[in-house]
C-alpha cells in the first residue's frame, strides 16, 4: 500500500512511465536472455556470428545515447519514447520471423537503436515531471524495472516451451502496446526551440568538466551493478553445485530492492543532499563483495547480494536526481545520454577485467570489484568536499501534493 501511494502521489505522465519501464523489461528481459542459444544452437550459427549479432546490439544502443539524449532535448520526450518502442517492436518482430544473417543483423541493431532512443528521453521526461521529487521517482522507477526484470525471464521460459519465435513476438506485441499506449495518453511538453546546433550541444556538454569528473568517478556503481549478471550468479553456483542457485541471487536482489527501495530514499533524502549519499551507497555495495572471502557457501554470496544491492538503492536514485543539475533545462537529455555512454562502455570494461580476474586467484575478482567500488565512493567524496558536485532541488519536507487518501 506504501509504494501505491507513492505512485498515486506522481502526476499521471509519472505512473504512465512507471508502468512503461515494467514493460519495456520485461519485454526485453523475456528475449535477449535466450537470443545467443537462439542464434547458436536452433540457428546454427557460427560463435562469430552469435557476437557480431550480440555486440552489435550493445554496440549500437551504448554507443549512440548521446543521440537519443539529443532528441529529447530538441523533438521532445515524448516522441523519442514512442520511435524507440516502436523501433524496439520491430527489431524484436525481425528476429522472430527471420535467420538469415542480414536479417538478424538489422534487428540487432535496431534493437540496440530502440534502447537508445527511450533510455533517456524516458529519464528526461521523468526528471522534468517530477520537479523536486525526482529522487522519489526514480526509486519508483527502479522498482517498477526490477518488477519487469523477474518477470520478463519467468515468461520467456513458459514461452521457449513452444518456441523461440512465440517468445519473440511476445516481445515485440509488449512494445507495439507501450507504442501505441504512450501516443495515446503520454501528454506532449511544449519544446523551445534550440538555441544553436547539436555539435554546440555535445560540446557544451564534453567541456562540463564536473559532469565528466562526476561520469569517470560513478564506473564503479557500473562495474558492480554488472556483477549481479557474471560474478555472483557464478559464485552461487560453484557454491552449490546447482544451476537454480542462480535464481536465488535474482531473487535476493528483487525482494531486496520491493521492500526497501523507497523506504530508502524517502528516509535519505530527508536528512542531507544527494551528493551525501552516493558515496555511501557505493561504498556499502563495495562491502558486498568482501563479504563472500569472509562467509563461505551461499550465505555469503546471498549476503553479498544484499549488501551490494543495499548500496545501488541507497545511490541510484539520487544519481539519476542530481544528473539534470549539472547543466541546463535544455540538456537534460544530452547529459543523461552521455552519461550512459559511459555506464556501457564502464560495465563492458569492468566485466572483461572481472572475467580476466576469475580466471587468476579465486579471490582476485572479488578484491577487484570491492577496490573499484571503494575507489569511486573515495573518488565521490572527493568531489563533494570540493565542492564540483550541483544541488537538486530539495525536497518539500511533506509531498508536493497531497496523498489521495488525505485529500479526502
Amino acid at each position: 500500500m506504501r509504494i501505491l501511494r507513492a505512485v498515486r502521489s506522481f502526476p499521471v505522465p509519472v505512473r504512465l512511465l512507471l508502468v512503461n519501464q515494467l514493460g519495456v523489461n520485461t519485454g526485453f528481459y523475456l528475449l535477449i536472455p535466450y537470443l545467443a542459444g537462439h542464434l547458436g544452437h536452433d540457428l546454427g550459427l557460427s560463435a562469430l556470428a552469435v557476437g557480431a549479432v550480440l555486440g552489435l546490439r550493445n554496440l549500437s544502443q551504448q554507443g549512440l545515447f548521446i543521440l537519443g539524449g539529443s532528441a529529447a532535448d530538441r523533438l521532445g520526450a515524448r516522441r523519442v519514447i514512442i520511435a524507440g518502442c516502436a523501433l524496439r517492436s520491430v527489431g524484436f518482430g525481425l528476429f522472430a520471423l527471420g535467420d538469415s544473417l542480414g536479417i538478424l543483423l538489422a534487428a540487432s541493431a535496431l534493437s540496440g537503436l530502440a534502447g537508445a532512443l527511450f533510455n533517456p528521453a524516458v529519464r528526461t521526461y521523468v526528471a522534468n515531471e517530477a520537479a523536486d521529487r525526482k529522487a522519489e521517482a526514480f526509486a519508483l522507477f527502479n522498482m517498477f524495472a526490477t518488477i519487469g526484470a523477474l518477470a520478463g525471464p519467468l515468461l520467456g521460459t513458459v514461452l521457449l516451451l513452444v518456441d523461440f519465435r512465440a517468445a519473440a513476438l511476445t516481445a515485440a506485441g509488449i512494445f507495439a502496446v507501450l507504442t501505441v499506449a504512450q501516443a495515446l495518453a503520454l501528454p506532449e511538453r511544449a519544446v523551445p526551440p534550440p538555441p544553436r546546433g547539436v555539435f554546440a550541444d555535445w560540446r557544451e556538454v564534453a567541456s562540463d568538466r564536473r559532469f565528466l569528473a562526476f561520469s569517470l568517478a560513478m564506473v564503479g556503481l557500473f562495474g558492480m551493478e554488472s556483477q549481479l549478471y557474471l560474478l555472483l550468479p557464478d559464485a552461487a553456483r560453484r557454491a552449490t553445485g546447482w544451476e537454480g542457485a542462480v535464481s536465488l541471487v535474482f531473487l535476493t536482489s528483487t525482494l531486496a530492492n520491493l521492500t526497501l527501495q523507497l523506504r530508502i530514499t524517502t528516509r535519505l533524502q530527508r536528512d542531507g543532499p544527494a551528493a551525501r549519499w552516493i558515496p555511501l551507497g557505493l561504498a556499502v555495495a563495495a562491502t558486498g563483495f568482501l563479504l563472500p572471502l569472509v562467509v563461505p557457501g551461499l550465505p555469503g554470496v546471498l549476503g553479498g547480494v544484499l549488501l551490494l544491492q543495499t548500496g545501488l538503492m541507497t545511490a541510484q536514485p539520487f544519481v539519476l536526481a542530481l544528473i539534470p543539475a549539472f547543466g541546463r533545462p535544455g540538456l537534460t537529455g544530452t547529459y543523461y545520454g552521455l552519461y550512459y555512454v559511459v555506464s556501457g562502455f564502464a560495465a563492458a570494461l569492468g566485466n572483461t577485467a572481472v572475467g580476466r580476474a576469475m580466471d587468476s586467484a579465486a579471490a582476485a575478482p572479488w578484491l577487484l570489484c570491492a577496490a573499484l567500488g571503494l575507489g569511486s565512493a573515495a573518488a565521490l567524496t572527493r568531489l563533494h568536499r570540493a565542492g564540483r558536485l550541483p544541488a537538486p532541488a530539495r525536497p518539500l519536507p511533506t509531498p508536493a501534493r497531497p496523498l489521495p487518501s488525505e485529500a479526502r
